[in-house]
């Protein structure tokens, strides 16, 4: 279904601080480039009637100030959009708010997406799982986002992902997925030892293993 190496090296992941106006938080970023033009990255990621081809069903105004709903996950308030150039907004989920920041820019060879979710660090899910809570979950929509542009706009076979999820492939993917993120960890400034523990809990969690006690958003 998907080049596992292929997938996890054609990402660009980075974790970062950044101080808000409601204290200490990290940036946790993905960037990829895919071969189409922006304007087609654009609307894969932001019209209602695309998104549930290769993500969740949604609903609510996708305007600056209107509200979003993903089907089953979070929810929030667009804040600013410049077609194609990128938006911003809430993210609110299981009674926390952060932020997401997607910018879009042309390459060469097609265009480059640039995702940058503002997380707190003061909340359990970041103190138990680190930045993998988010960045296994934005790897693997990531896989979802590919499959459906290469695919030439058709809608993601929902039931063959379900299955690659499980495979051991699909497994495998969540490691390496999990070990990057606990590298970009290092890089960031937590101690080895604190992003390891870190790492390890997320895996398991994706992987539904005793660890996943708690929905990561």
């Amino acid at each position: 279904m998907i080049d596992v190496p292929r997938q996890i090296t054609s990402v660009w992941r980075r974790v970062a601080a950044r101080t808000t106006s409601a204290g200490e938080a990290r940036v946790v970023e993905v960037r990829r480039s895919f071969g189409v033009p922006p304007t087609d990255v654009w609307a894969a990621c932001t019209r209602a009637e695309r998104i549930p081809h290769w993500f969740l069903p949604i609903s609510g105004e996708l305007r600056p100030g209107g509200r979003y709903r993903l089907e089953g996950h979070a929810e929030g308030t667009i804040e600013t959009c410049d077609p194609p150039k990128g938006f911003s907004a809430t993210w609110e989920y299981d009674g926390d708010t952060s932020r997401i920041e997607v910018d879009l820019a042309g390459e060469d060879r097609g265009a480059r997406l640039d995702l940058r979710h503002v997380a707190r660090v003061d909340t359990d899910t970041w103190g138990r799982y680190g930045p993998g809570a988010l960045g296994v979950g934005y790897d693997l929509l990531l896989v979802g986002l590919t499959l459906y542009l290469g695919g030439g706009g058709a809608p993601v076979d929902t039931e063959a992902a379900s299955a690659w999820s499980v495979s051991e492939e699909g497994r495998r993917f969540v490691r390496e997925s999990g070990e990057r993120w606990c590298a970009a960890d290092v890089a960031g400034g937590t101690e080895p030892v604190v992003a390891r523990s870190a790492a390890d809990r997320a895996i398991a969690f994706y992987l539904g293993g005793d660890d996943a006690t708690e929905v990561v958003g």
